[in-house]
């Protein structure tokens, strides 16, 4: 078998595939299990996310993020990074802009920082240390390309790509060894137990998922 390390880009995978969907309670390893080639075998899966904040149109998104960490964290062989959140105002052009109005328009414009460096940063001390013989990669960021590169390249691990999107990068895809595409039955048959146990007590999946 060939132990291999899973690394998660958790936004990436949540609005490439499981925004709109009933499947948000989902077991990472689990997923991986079922996407995985025959012969491949997790050692460990590493999770990156941000922690969200509520907004006025979705005020329990935090408080569900941290139901579902939770839940991530009964997984054994799961971590978790964290990258953050900066928001700023800033004036952005308007696509259309009326002849006689306004050009320009002051947003609200959100950022996830952290967690592609995060990412990348594990991916690559992971091949320093030998610590598994392949990468299974879950994103479809084609940022990713030169840590990818470098760990197949550099340290002759096997590489491959599961794409939360329709459709692959074509920047990503000639430089791993394997793809996988993330189906609705694959998140189907990958979620939780509606109840868990952890050392805290019992707990449930949010309601309004």
């Amino acid at each position: 078998m060939t132990p291999t390390n899973v690394y998660i880009d958790g936004f990436n995978l949540y609005y490439g595939c499981i925004r709109r969907t009933p499947f948000k309670w989902l077991n990472l390893a689990k997923l991986c299990s079922q996407l995985l080639p025959s012969g491949y075998q997790i050692h460990r899966i590493r999770y990156f996310t941000a922690r969200v904040s509520g907004t006025p149109n979705n005020p329990d998104a935090p408080t569900r993020q941290q139901i579902y960490l939770r839940a991530l964290r009964t997984l054994p062989n799961v971590s978790i990074s964290y990258g953050r959140f900066l928001t700023t105002k800033t004036m952005m052009p308007l696509a259309d802009p009326p002849p006689s109005g306004p050009k320009f328009v002051r947003v609200i414009k959100t950022e996830e920082k952290g967690s592609d460096v995060n990412f990348a940063s594990h991916l690559l001390l992971d091949a320093f240390r030998n610590d598994a013989s392949a990468a299974f990669v879950v994103s479809n960021d084609s940022d990713l390309l030169e840590p990818i590169r470098i760990v197949r390249q550099q340290f002759a691990l096997k590489v491959g790509l599961a794409c939360p999107h329709q459709r692959p990068s074509l920047v990503l895809v000639p430089e791993v060894d394997f793809l996988r595409t993330i189906r609705e039955g694959v998140l189907r048959a990958s979620q939780f137990a509606t109840t868990l146990t952890d050392a805290k007590g019992t707990f449930s999946k949010p309601s309004t998922w």
